[in-house]
């Protein structure tokens, strides 16, 4: 896919170099449109669209027939070039900053402006939209129809190129893209279609007119992202209350939602339950606090199941003061309970935390017996799929006990 994305593009920057820029002054504004939209982007590294203004300016740019009243008549080729050109530029300041390489990013914009041109201008070029739909509503209707396929291909790229990266299940990643469009994705659509029709009528001075909603949009999902990630913050703290206590080593309740998160992710679960098994993986051991003796060391995997099971409500309990989800505190709950009552949420942190305590107890070939252990667990404690999850996770390259994201 980033083979078929570099190759568009070089055919498009070196069709558009070789015969030169049609209607330059458009071209510069919406690559310079674009150029800001990526600089203004945000770094959340799990939003689906960072560069919401960029995203919108291109799709305008790929479905643009008219200026002012006047046809235009760029092509798929400069479309491609011109927000290539400007979606590189603007990535320049993020990449000299450190802030993560634009190849994906790039790649889908390239892929997705491609289709959405594809689709509409050698239709508009030709005159076959003004001879099926006109130019009044039905036209309008037409390119917010055109910009709900060049969405869901974008969805669908963006799944695939996770799935390529990740090895993640495919089916649970597009739901997630999918699920994204109903948020700034929509926002992007809509706007993207209106100011394709704005500057139609009103000329290239629509462009920063039309983009303020969308800018004020931005703003709030950032502000929303920023609260997220305190949130999560502020969770992170609570579960090192253990830690603090001297209940649990240092690093546990981390590693142990690290591990559950990709686990989960491997396992197809997405969306807010997986937050809620990450919330959950985090809180697990809260119950201890409640203890008088604390647990050598912490590791609850290897108590009798009545204990078990008494730290698992206490920590329920302790959850549901906190005012989290309360589906969190149910995870926390039934962590103790037989693996086939269990939820699967349950299930990954079962097995996170009796890997995380077995590994660390047994020394350089920690990791090894304690896979080795779990397997051998599987017909009383752990679920087989989620035990062989686990050992995808810490076998991938770069992973390790205390590296797993």
């Amino acid at each position: 896919m980033y083979g078929v994305a570099v190759a568009v593009a070089l055919v498009a920057l070196g069709d558009t170099v070789a015969h030169g820029v049609v209607e330059p002054g458009n071209a510069l504004a919406f690559g310079a449109f674009v150029a800001v939209g990526e600089l203004a982007r945000w770094g959340g590294g799990e939003e689906r669209e960072a560069a919401p203004l960029g995203a919108a300016g291109a799709l305008a740019y790929a479905l643009l027939g008219e200026v002012a009243g006047r046809p235009t008549h760029h092509g798929v080729l400069q479309v491609v070039a011109v927000v290539v050109a400007g979606a590189l530029v603007g990535c320049v300041p993020h990449v000299a900053r450190g802030k993560g390489s634009p190849l994906d990013h790039v790649a889908r914009r390239v892929l997705t402006v491609g289709f959405a041109a594809v689709c509409f201008q050698p239709l508009y070029n030709e005159g076959v939209l003004e001879e099926w739909v006109g130019d009044g509503a039905y036209y309008a209707l037409l390119m917010v129809g055109l910009l709900t396929l060049t969405a869901l291909c974008d969805a669908v790229l963006a799944a695939a190129m996770a799935h390529a990266r990740t090895r993640w299940p495919f089916g649970p990643l597009l739901r997630d893209e999918l699920r994204a469009m109903l948020g700034i994705g929509s926002a992007v659509c809509a706007t993207g279609a209106v100011m394709a029709l704005a500057v139609a009528v009103l000329g290239l001075w629509a462009l920063p007119l039309i983009s303020l909603p969308l800018l004020l949009t931005q703003l709030a999902f950032r502000r929303y992202s920023v609260v997220k990630a305190t949130y999560r913050q502020t969770i992170t703290s609570l579960a090192r209350a253990t830690e603090i206590a001297g209940y649990t080593p240092h690093g546990h309740a981390r590693r142990v939602a690290a591990l559950s998160r990709a686990m989960g992710r491997d396992l197809g679960v997405s969306g807010a339950d997986l937050t809620v098994l990450e919330y959950a993986a985090l809180m697990h051991d809260i119950g201890q606090l409640s203890l008088v003796d604390p647990v050598a060391e912490g590791a609850t995997a290897a108590l009798p199941p009545a204990q078990q099971r008494r730290i698992a409500l206490l920590g329920g309990a302790v959850v549901r003061q906190t005012g989290v989800d309360p589906h969190v505190a149910v995870v926390v709950e039934r962590q103790a309970d037989p693996y086939r009552e269990q939820p699967l949420t349950a299930r990954i942190v079962r097995t996170a935390n009796a890997y995380d305590e077995m590994a660390r107890e047994q020394g350089p070939q920690g990791p090894l017996r304690a896979l080795e252990s779990l397997r051998l667990a599987t017909g009383r404690d752990h679920q087989p799929e989620v035990v062989e999850a686990l050992a995808r996770v810490v076998s991938k390259a770069g992973l390790s006990l205390g590296s797993v994201g």
